[in-house]
């Protein structure tokens, strides 16, 4: 097998093959591929993925989509028409080769092409098979389709996001459920192939982008099964602790996070303030919740006075948990950003290279960028055939 993996790279060897669009499982593949697995894209005719091409302009580059290239680095293209017989026993071949098979199709469309949970496991018994869906395999929504605004939606996410107080629902800004999912994904693919090493048989998992949207709610469903409240929308505050937010400074805003009793003791010293102290409203975590919005415009007064970079110091100082408001733009200038190698560059497909978000889980031997960017659409058929045993003949005709 041609591969360019280092061979000291954590997950060297494993063989993941991936029917994916969009986000979910691309970010499973991209999270597996970046710590070393041999990840295939297998992708369909005539177009591939749908977020190579069918996405807003400012997203669009000469040589794809920028989503497409964030998502999809590390990985080799191959494109397959799996309703005919020659695309299918490519697809067998592969799969007889692999170690996962990684795929976000609507539940059903790989049963009916003729790759059914039995028949895998009868041809496949050693595979890792994980599904990602909008809803999961099982229950009454099993069968429908679901993108991350109808998982934040349905999960009580963004019933808690929002301004306080606001009448209208506010989405999280990225996708968080498709992300999250495929984290997820990746975690159960790693226990899974832990199982396996013990049992030598494969798993049937899955997890889905609603299910990774109720996980995000472990604060706000904790609140709501202690109290029977219904949670809500808080703007930059937190359900659990005050004050826990954001604050507007003189020229911009910063974050705050006195979770406990000694940063806030240190807080009131900072700001000259300590007589509140002893003011019953603040006398503890509860009683500080209780009144937070009497709290936060004392504590607004105090910090509209002086700009950003003043409080930042002082509150480091004090050593108080604070933090800039930064642009995505000035989060990618940012030292630690740079230091922690999150803004990487890598082949674009066209001759030249392409900036993309790095691997944030370092290892001591293996945490620099993957030197191969995303694939072209089916640029690595030949070779992939190739491996599987094809020979030339047989793939100038397959292609």
């Amino acid at each position: 097998m041609t591969r360019d993996d280092q061979i000291d790279s954590p997950l060297a060897g494993l063989k993941v093959i991936e029917l994916s669009h969009i986000l979910a499982a691309p970010t499973c593949g991209l999270m597996l591929a970046d710590l070393g697995a041999y990840v295939i894209k297998v992708e369909r005719p005539p177009k591939g993925d749908s977020q190579r091409w069918d996405t807003a302009a400012e997203d669009r580059l000469p040589e794809g989509t920028s989503s497409f290239l964030q998502v999809n680095r590390g990985k080799r293209s191959i494109c397959l028409d799996l309703k005919t017989a020659a695309g299918c026993e490519i697809l067998w071949r592969l799969l007889e080769g692999a170690d996962v098979l990684l795929e976000n199709y609507r539940p059903g469309v790989l049963a009916r092409l003729g790759f059914d949970e039995d028949t895998i496991s009868a041809r496949c018994p050693a595979l890792i098979v994980c599904s990602i869906s909008g809803f999961g395999l099982t229950g009454p929504l099993a069968e429908q389709g679901g993108f991350d605004l109808m998982a934040q939606a349905m999960s009580g996410l963004m019933s808690v996001t929002g301004e306080d107080g606001g009448s209208r629902p506010v989405k999280c800004g990225p996708p968080l459920t498709d992300i999250a999912a495929g984290l997820l994904a990746a975690i159960g693919i790693l226990a899974a192939l832990n199982r396996r090493q013990r049992t030598g048989r494969g798993e049937r998992l899955d997890t889905s982008l609603f299910e990774a949207g109720i996980m995000m709610t472990y604060w706000q469903s904790a609140v709501a099964f202690a109290s029977g409240r219904t949670p809500c929308a808080m703007g930059t505050a937190h359900p659990l602790y005050a004050p826990y937010q954001a604050f507007k400074t003189a020229d911009g805003w910063i974050t705050l996070g006195t979770a406990t009793e000694k940063a806030w003791r240190c807080l009131l010293d900072l700001l000259d303030l300590a007589h509140l102290g002893d003011d019953p409203r603040f006398a503890d975590g509860t009683a500080r919740m209780a009144n937070r919005q009497a709290l936060e415009a004392l504590l607004s007064a105090r910090f509209a006075a002086r700009p950003s970079a003043d409080w930042l110091a002082a509150l480091a100082d004090a050593g108080i948990p604070a933090g800039p408001l930064l642009t995505v733009n000035q989060m990618h200038e940012l030292p630690q950003t740079a230091a922690r190698n999150m803004v990487v560059e890598v082949p674009n497909g066209a001759g030249g290279r392409a900036k993309a978000i790095g691997c944030p889980i370092k290892w001591r031997d293996a945490d620099t960028p993957r030197a191969r960017g995303a694939p072209g659409l089916g640029a690595d058929g030949p070779e992939i055939l190739r491996e599987l045993g094809y020979s030339e003949a047989e793939i100038a005709a397959l292609l």
